[in-house]
């Protein structure tokens, strides 16, 4: 899976990051327009982002308003609203008006209240099914873990053989 957080404070976007870690890839941006930047890019490379973790309040363009334009994107290019990027807006605060306007005017998937929790995380995505389950989830982390370590070892143990047969 492909995420973009979209977060101004380098904490929070660290913390996300680490959380989304064992599930895929992550790209950062830490305004809205570069969100929008990368959005675009991404798409432009086909290899569009599969969630988006937007942070409301943010410098040079707030997360509504990227919000907005990346659905305006996704009209403009085509892509039916069944395979429109997840967003998941972020905020530090519970303001009903602004989680409204996400869900109404950009048409977000769902919200999470800063800071972020795994647990509160790994229920969000589960219930979009984005994974299969918190707990399944928690299970796969560790083999995750186990496989990139064998993984490692066997990469090394490779590089290894190939340098032997090289002299």
């Amino acid at each position: 899976m492909k995420y973009l957080v979209v977060e101004d404070e380098l904490i929070s976007r660290r913390v996300l990051g680490d959380l989304l870690l064992p599930f895929g890839e992550c790209d950062y941006a830490v305004n809205g327009q570069e969100a929008i930047d990368l959005f675009r890019t991404a798409h432009e490379l086909n290899r569009p982002y599969d969630v988006i973790f937007m942070d409301i309040m943010m410098p040079v363009v707030d997360g509504l308003e990227a919000l907005l334009k990346i659905r305006s994107i996704e009209k403009s290019m085509k892509i039916p609203p069944s395979l429109a990027v997840t967003v998941l807006v972020t905020t530090a605060l519970e303001d009903p008006d602004t989680i409204i306007k996400a869900f109404v005017e950009g048409n977000a998937d769902s919200f999470l209240v800063k800071p972020i929790h795994r647990e509160r995380l790994l229920r969000e995505m589960a219930a979009l099914k984005l994974i299969v389950s918190p707990m399944a989830s928690e299970k796969n982390l560790i083999c995750l873990d186990r496989s990139r370590h064998r993984n490692r070892e066997s990469e090394a143990l490779s590089l290894v053989r190939a340098a032997v047969c090289a002299e």
